[in-house]
């Protein structure tokens, strides 16, 4: 697998990167479905600056390093999928290069005991956009520390891991070592049950 990042250009030849669209204004939010949204707008809008950062420092040591290892083997693609297309190339940050990612909540993932986190974006059929993040903890209990740490609000549950809180525009859920996180830059008519069929293709292939 590659070590790529949005804005790297044609240098990581990666395919459509999308970090840079945002999430569309949600309209009738209880008090937490505002935080939860917030939160996510204030995170997407970090990995914009954070990726173009990270961007210049691959490409002034090389360009993309390739990797190997098991950090891609929980995103589904192909025959694995229903409905979904995986875009662009998986990237994946070590521990230490966590900060370059996500906003000031890294601190909490180390301490917690995370040992790479790999990002890939998906489409579906009709056209949703989403990105899907896996957190890879060095045990289940700190998959579960992050999940439990998190406003639970008006989540449903999705059915999907060990748990999972389900959202208008994302679902989160741990699954033994892992924490994965699915956020859409927009909203659709059949987005709810289109996160959780991506899901559950997730945790199909971090149960293998």
């Amino acid at each position: 697998m590659r070590i790529c990042v949005p804005g790297a250009g044609a240098a990581c030849g990666g395919g459509e990167q999308h970090r840079g669209d945002t999430i569309e204004d949600e309209p009738d939010l209880t008090e937490s479905e505002k935080e939860e949204y917030a939160m996510r707008k204030r995170d997407m809008a970090w990995r914009v600056v954070a990726s173009v950062v990270f961007a210049g420092i691959l490409l002034a040591s090389g360009g993309c390093k390739k990797t190997s290892g098991l950090q891609n083997h929980g995103f589904p693609e192909g025959s694995e999928l229903n409905g979904w297309v995986r875009t662009g190339e998986i990237r994946t940050f070590a521990a230490a290069q966590l900060s370059d990612y996500i906003d000031g909540d890294a601190e909490k993932y180390l301490q917690a005991g995370v040992q790479s986190t790999s990002t890939a974006d998906y489409k579906a059929k009709d056209q949703t956009q989403v990105v899907a993040d896996i957190y890879t903890m060095s045990n289940a209990a700190g998959a579960k520390t992050i999940f439990d740490s998190e406003p639970a609000g008006a989540a449903k549950n999705a059915g999907v891991g060990d748990a999972s809180r389900l959202y208008k525009q994302s679902l989160t859920f741990w699954k033994g070592q892992y924490l994965v996180r699915i956020v859409a830059y927009q909203e659709a008519p059949q987005l709810e049950q289109e996160m959780v069929e991506l899901g559950k293709a997730i945790e199909r292939k971090l149960s293998h």
